[in-house]
């Protein structure tokens, strides 16, 4: 580990003017690139003491052996550059989003003598018109299908073109008028060439004009008799608006937009791209990144604006792109892409109107996608196996812990604490061993006391479970506790019978000790004991002053920061219902005999729980199905229940009465 002070330029030596800059490791090798306004402000932020830096720019630094910089006239020069470097280093500590597929799109290669129209996936060629991405091919075959019979364009590869001109006879496309079969001189190569643009200009968006026109042409054949060309010219317009219909109208203007969404969790984001085109969604994709930099959703943005148009020119550059949020430089970033389409780009976050829903639709892909590529990450067998085999070396265990248990403890400023465990076998969730605690052990707000509570029950039921289904410590089981009782379906213990190896708990060192002193009271030592602090994402152990740091790429880290999560997730869900049961209860509940109705018979007459408690026996005895002695006891009751404390009003502040009213 390298010390930063060690490469650290001198303030002189470092210009105040924009410029790109890159870390290398002591092998020189290229692992982060940066761009910055001020090359002076932006390194030395890097050379700040470690305790200030996000622990992943602390991680870069001080993989760093050295720093240099290039400058540039103004910012614009500085991305270009920045997307260059970053294409041609792939550096490990920068940002980059990977496809999770490679996305079909429909070409027409106008670079030919004979343009031809078919699927292409990959790189991106010169000279070539590409339409989408789609989601798949056969989406992009059965559109070119529909419209060859207006726009018969060559779909054949050279080698069937070539064999079809040496033998003077098109293929069976040319027969049936989907071709209009240029390889025995049927149309001109100029007259072929005006074919292929016209089918850009169509699936570019610019459809109302060619289809008004074909319309006027079958209203003229028509009015000439000529029946078979009005039938024909029908058909045509028939199967283009068939084409057109695949892609359904989302904005009314014809708009020409790339929406931009992105989610994104500790670890990871997913972006998801839809491509408007007149109006239409033409085409979707999305990419996935781990996060080894410090980003916020500004910068996961301007990434993925690199990403997404750092090799494109011209019309693949739309004219408005909308993104949830503006990159840091949003001038230099706008100037970039407008250089890029060699007009004006629009760059900004839609606030209302149907971009705005739309915007919302793309960011629910973003979520599906993040949380699909996380579901196909736990259930790849092969990962699971090398993520459990990581979390035994880190934690240097006998074997790999084929069930992890973890705890974690939520309230609400001290009030309706609780604690959950859940329950990961094989590296995948087994809900139905899921636990709810309360904590009854004292009052108020301690998580380290409620961790050792919350453990030390748990455990207490499994040494009583234990000796209940007569595995006894010793080992000796009694004849008369063998067989199946106390066994559920598979032959496993029921309940708390069954052990973990390995228990995590949601916090750092004071939570670990507590867990493992509570183990120790009970006499339990071969269970492992570790702990996750979120802040950090470190691992720590017990009687350890220096937690165990797994890579971020680790599919172990990845494992344990899923099952706290999943612990964190059903604490917060408890908890949340504890209180909303706890704000919803009256004192009116505790009284024996006073069922449903009638406690909403006496809210509906006098309106407030406040107003009730002020009310004689006689007037209680008024409502409809109240006789002498249920009042009685109502009247009891609330005396003897202390007034609730007021609700307040988190929009306003206001401090709200029962009865409806405010007070300052």
């Amino acid at each position: 580990m390298a010390d930063p002070s060690s490469y650290r330029p001198r303030p002189g030596q470092i210009p105040d003017s924009p410029g790109v800059y890159k870390f290398r490791d002591e092998h020189r090798r290229v692992i982060y690139v940066g761009k910055a306004k001020s090359l002076r402000q932006r390194l030395a932020n890097y050379f700040q003491p470690l305790a200030g830096l996000h622990p992943r720019t602390a991680t870069m630094v001080t993989t760093a052996a050295s720093v240099e910089w290039t400058v540039v006239s103004t910012e614009v020069e500085a991305l270009q550059l920045e997307y260059s470097w970053i294409k041609e280093f792939d550096p490990r500590f920068n940002v980059k989003y990977r496809d999770d597929k490679s996305y079909p799109y429909l070409a027409v290669t106008l670079n030919e003598e004979f343009p031809r129209v078919q699927v292409m996936r990959g790189h991106k060629k010169k000279g070539v018109r590409y339409f989408g991405p789609y989601a798949h091919a056969w989406a992009i075959r059965e559109t070119v299908d529909l419209m060859l019979r207006v726009f018969p364009v060559r779909t054949c590869s050279a080698g069937v073109f070539r064999n079809a001109a040496s033998a003077g006879r098109p293929c069976l496309l040319g027969y049936i008028g989907k071709c209009s079969a240029p390889c025995v001189g049927r149309v001109t190569p100029e007259e072929h060439q005006d074919l292929a643009e016209e089918f850009c200009d169509f699936m570019a968006g610019r459809t109302g004009t060619y289809i008004r026109r074909l319309e006027k042409q079958m209203m003229l054949a028509a009015e000439d008799m000529e029946y078979e060309k009005a039938a024909r010219l029908r058909d045509d317009i028939e199967a283009l608006r068939k084409a057109m219909e695949k892609n359904a109208v989302v904005l009314a203007d014809a708009t020409d937009a790339d929406l931009i969404a992105l989610a994104e969790d500790e670890l990871e984001a997913a972006v998801q791209i839809f491509h408007v085109r007149g109006g239409r969604v033409r085409g979707q994709r999305g990419w996935v990144t781990d996060k080894v930099e410090a980003v916020d959703t500004a910068g996961l943005v301007e990434h993925a604006l690199q990403q997404l148009y750092g090799e494109e020119n011209g019309d693949a550059v739309p004219k408005e792109v909308l993104v949830p949020a503006l990159p840091e430089d949003t001038s230099a970033v706008t100037q970039w892409l407008s250089g890029r389409r060699g007009s004006q780009v629009s760059l900004r976050i839609p606030q209302r109107g149907d971009k705005k829903d739309l915007m919302e639709t793309v960011a629910r892909n973003a979520q599906q996608a993040l949380v699909l590529h996380k579901t196909k990450r736990a259930s790849d067998l092969t990962t699971r196996s090398r993520a459990l085999e990581e979390i035994a070396e880190a934690l240097d265990l006998d074997s790999a812990p084929l069930r992890i248990e973890c705890f974690d403890i939520s309230h609400l400023q001290g009030q309706d604490v609780v604690a959950s465990m859940v329950v990961f076998e094989d590296g995948l969730p087994r809900k139905s061993e899921y636990r709810r605690f309360q904590i009854k052990g004292f009052e108020g707000q301690d998580d380290v006391r409620s961790m050792h509570e919350v453990v030390g029950r748990r455990f207490r039921r499994y040494l009583a479970e234990k000796e209940k289904t007569g595995e006894w410590v010793d080992g000796e089981v009694p004849a008369e506790a063998a067989g199946a009782e106390g066994r559920d379906e598979d032959g496993r213990p029921k309940r708390f019978a069954y052990p973990p190896q390995l228990v995590v708990v949601d916090g750092g060192q004071p939570q670990v000790a507590a867990a493992r002193r509570a183990l120790d009271e009970l006499g339990i030592d071969d269970i492992a004991v570790c702990g996750l602090a979120k802040r950090l994402e470190e691992v720590w152990l017990p009687g350890e002053d220096d937690p165990v740091v797994l890579p971020r790429t680790s599919e172990g880290l990845y494992l344990l920061q899923r099952v706290r999560d999943t612990a964190h997730d059903f604490a917060i869900r408890y908890q949340r219902t504890k209180r909303n049961k706890r704000i919803r209860s009256s004192p009116l509940d505790e009284i024996p005999g006073l069922g449903e109705t009638r406690k909403q018979a006496l809210i509906k007459h006098f309106g407030s729980v406040k107003r009730l408690r002020q009310a004689t026996i006689e007037q209680i005895c008024e409502v409809p199905g109240m006789g002498r002695k249920t009042a009685e006891a109502v009247a009891v009751a609330l005396a003897q229940a202390a007034p609730a404390a007021p609700a307040v009003n988190t929009a306003t502040g206001e401090i709200m009465e029962d009865d409806g009213g405010t007070t300052a």
